[in-house]
């Protein structure tokens, strides 16, 4: 009798601790709108739309920058902490590896892939990379230098996608932060650039 209690009592705790983990995983979620904010973020100060996702007010504040009230998780106020807030609901862009690859990729972009895009050369691939499309709308002497601006910046692209999902301490969404961009890159195209759609090239 007393052997029996004893295996009772012993096994309560481990499944009440089972049940706490499975209810903490669940949680852990990827969080995909907020992915899009800052992959529109990113793209936008790249091809020189930053003035789109400046956040400013027209009334008492003067035209400064507009308040933010903090994020206030329910669970958090009784003392349970869900899995994600380490990593999520906010997708953070700020840390040093990430804004040097950002310079690096708005340089070049001025400096060299935007006349790519402007003339049809260049287009998005599906898979959030850049590919020269029709090299016939280079002229001779500028497709070399163009071939070694889209290899660079096609290698700044893979690194950005796993750092922005390394930065937000979930490496396994590295795939899911690349599709996020790779929509991102095409929505903010300018009229007359080229993207994948379908395996297809078209035209915004």
């Amino acid at each position: 009798m007393k052997r029996w209690m004893g295996t009772r009592f012993t096994g309560a705790p481990i499944t009440a601790a089972l049940v706490l983990t499975a209810c903490v995983t669940i949680n852990v979620y990827f969080p995909a709108a907020e992915a899009k904010e800052a992959a529109k973020e990113f793209v936008e100060n790249v091809i020189d739309h930053a003035d789109k996702v400046e956040i400013k007010t027209e009334g008492e504040n003067g035209g400064g920058m507009a308040w933010r009230l903090p994020r206030i998780d329910p669970l958090a106020l009784i003392g349970i902490a869900p899995a994600y807030a380490q990593g999520a609901p906010d997708i953070t862009i700020k840390t040093p590896a990430i804004q040097a690859i950002q310079s690096r990729m708005e340089s070049r972009f001025n400096s060299t892939l935007r006349r790519g895009f402007d003339s049809g050369a260049l287009g998005f691939t599906s898979d959030g990379l850049v590919t020269v499309r029709d090299a016939s709308k280079l002229e001779l002497k500028d497709r070399v230098a163009m071939n070694a601006a889209v290899a660079d910046d096609n290698r700044d692209r893979k690194a950005v996608y796993r750092e922005v999902a390394v930065a937000n301490g979930h490496p396994e969404w590295e795939a899911q932060i690349r599709g996020v961009f790779a929509k991102q890159w095409i929505e903010s195209a300018r009229s007359g650039w080229w993207y994948q759609s379908g395996g297809a090239w078209k035209q915004k």
